[in-house]
């Protein structure tokens, strides 16, 4: 009775603490991909939070095409990490492969969210704030540009509506629902 009590609470800190540390590490990787502004102060902050932890493994692993594999890595490992724990703390014993698996869902279903989010307020900032700069909207549009552009190729604005988030959200939530289930599955 007492271990389940703390049980809970340390599962809930572990969760939120080692989700928001690889929601830091996921954003500087999509960042790098999309070439954003090194010099935005929130860039800037996540360099800060995520360095001390890619920096010894940029060391160990190099890039490969352009791809910051350290950063890849130290996603899973997080990742499995975190599951590890929890499941642990739940009297579960953890094997590599459920925790790869499992892992790789969670980071997909964080890839998709991000974008999402990143959409959707950029959309609702363009209707609050037009053209005004603020760190973060400049920070949004260099990181769901190379996401936007082709679906703007499809879909040019009509009469100065521009429908490609609704393209890109669709199609985020359609990737959700297409790849996240068989990986699921592949845990039972």
């Amino acid at each position: 009775m007492g271990g389940d009590y703390y049980t809970s609470p340390i599962e809930f800190l572990i969760n939120t603490l080692g989700g928001l540390y690889v929601a830091a590490v996921m954003l500087r990787f999509l960042f790098q991909l999309s070439r954003a502004d090194f010099y935005n102060p929130i860039s800037q902050f996540i360099v800060k939070i995520t360095n001390p932890l890619l920096v010894p493994l940029r060391r160990v692993i190099p890039s490969v095409g352009g791809i910051d594999t350290a950063s890849l890595v130290l996603l899973m490992l997080l990742q499995m990490a975190i599951f590890a724990i929890v499941l642990l703390l739940r009297g579960g014993i953890p094997t590599p492969g459920v925790l790869l698996i499992a892992a790789l869902i969670e980071l997909l279903q964080l890839l998709i969210n991000i974008y999402f989010w990143a959409i959707l307020i950029q959309a609702i900032l363009s209707w609050v704030q037009p053209g005004q700069y603020n760190p973060a909207s400049s920070l949004l549009f260099q990181l769901t540009s190379p996401l936007l552009a082709p679906a703007r190729r499809l879909l040019p604005p009509i009469s100065g509506l521009d429908l490609s988030p609704l393209i890109v959200i669709m199609g985020l939530k359609l990737a959700e629902m297409i790849l996240l289930p068989p990986l699921a599955r592949l845990m039972m």
